[in-house]
């Protein structure tokens, strides 16, 4: 009896044993976790196709080539829905998971900032593939971002107005009443004063609005020569084809919230001519850029957009943090806020990317406007990166 007690409980200690090696071996191959937030789902949800795409291509490409640091890639895609709310609770639940070392995200500019302090607060860093209000990375040493600034923005597609659309004159602002729209028709406004362009109307509408005939009337009637948009596709598209209904012929120009696939779906044969400003056009961009290209399309049948190459070089920038900083959330934050000039970039397919004092950096814009159903690049464009 005594020998079988002591087999028993040699026994269970084996098993015991057992059981923490295969639990420490189930942890090895979870390996690198990074959360990617975006919307989804709801009326924005082309956009966070997009960006989920460009993610899952960029981690598929690394985890062909050996993972992160031998370890594979996983990414946790967390949907915020395009709303402040959303991105809160989105936040809270990445930010008390310590599997994940760091975010991806957000798009929307309200969504990042309801996001900072909880990412602050916990110390994971959120990197933006496509916020653009003026106040998303200021405050925070863990918040950043891979594209301009509203200010920036706004400033330069005035100066594209002034300098190439030279006859244009007389303006109209259509915007959305949230962090971006705000913050771009801002910066847009005072650029445009400076430079002597007439602001004829500013017109605001809800995100959750599709009937905008009532302002568009208003904005007819002081008659001007071009209408700036400044919100997202989803809108966009059905203002220009409502525009056209309500007789509106002239010049429509949005801002990169309508640079995708879904303003051209919703507003149809109105949507030809218009023009946009963007952080990066494919046709642009140098070999690599083209290849991503070439591979995106062969994976899911479609061309990428902006916040797929954005997308695809955050998850890059994030992984190269990790390889060359340290597997926590510490040293991805340390490193990224190391890149503060040309020679610490990263180079992506984007283009250079390094940081301010703030998470902000600077890259330059590009123009598309719709041609026969599609964006096309600009015919002319202006490399201006001087904010």
């Amino acid at each position: 009896m005594k020998t079988r007690a002591n087999f028993s409980t040699i026994s269970l200690v084996a098993l015991v044993v057992m059981s923490f090696t295969f639990m420490s071996c189930e942890q090895k191959v979870e390996g690198i976790k990074i959360a990617v937030a975006g919307p989804f789902t709801g009326n924005i949800a082309a956009f966070g196709e997009m960006i989920k795409r460009g993610a899952e291509l960029r981690a598929k490409e690394i985890n062909a080539a050996g993972g992160v640091n031998g370890k594979t890639l996983m990414l946790v895609f967390e949907d915020d829905a395009g709303k402040d709310k959303e991105a809160s609770l989105v936040a809270t639940r990445i930010a008390t998971n310590r599997n994940i070392l760091a975010v991806v995200g957000h798009f929307n500019s309200s969504c990042s900032l309801a996001g900072k302090p909880i990412y602050k607060r916990a110390g994971i860093v959120e990197l933006s593939p496509g916020s653009t209000n003026v106040r998303v990375c200021e405050g925070s040493d863990w918040t950043f971002r891979n594209l301009y600034r509203d200010d920036f923005q706004g400033g330069f597609v005035a100066k594209y107005i002034k300098n190439v659309l030279t006859d244009i004159q007389k303006i109209a602002i259509f915007f959305d009443n949230d962090d971006y729209g705000r913050g771009l028709k801002d910066g847009f406004t005072n650029a445009a004063q400076k430079l002597g362009l007439d602001i004829v109307a500013t017109e605001a509408y809800d995100r959750d609005n599709t009937d905008f005939k009532a302002q568009l009337t208003s904005i007819k009637a002081k008659n001007p020569d071009l209408v700036f948009i400044s919100g997202l596709y989803s809108q966009a598209g059905l203002i220009a084809s409502q525009a056209r209904e309500v007789g509106i012929t002239v010049q429509l120009f949005g801002a990169d919230g309508v640079d995708s696939p879904g303003f051209l779906e919703i507003a149809g044969d109105a949507a030809d001519g218009t023009y946009v400003s963007t952080p990066f056009v494919f046709e642009l961009g140098g070999s690599e850029a083209q290849r991503v290209a070439k591979a995106f399309e062969a994976e899911y049948g479609v061309a990428p957009d902006t916040w797929a190459a954005l997308t695809y070089d955050a998850v890059g920038m994030i992984v190269e943090a990790i390889e060359k900083g340290g597997e926590n959330r510490k040293a991805i934050q340390k490193y990224l806020a190391s890149m503060t000039t040309p020679e610490k970039g990263y180079e992506g397919i984007t283009g250079l990317t390094y940081f301010d004092k703030n998470g902000d950096c600077i890259k330059p814009a590009y123009v598309k406007v719709v041609h026969d159903g599609k964006f096309v690049p600009a015919e002319k464009q202006m490399l201006d990166t001087e904010m």
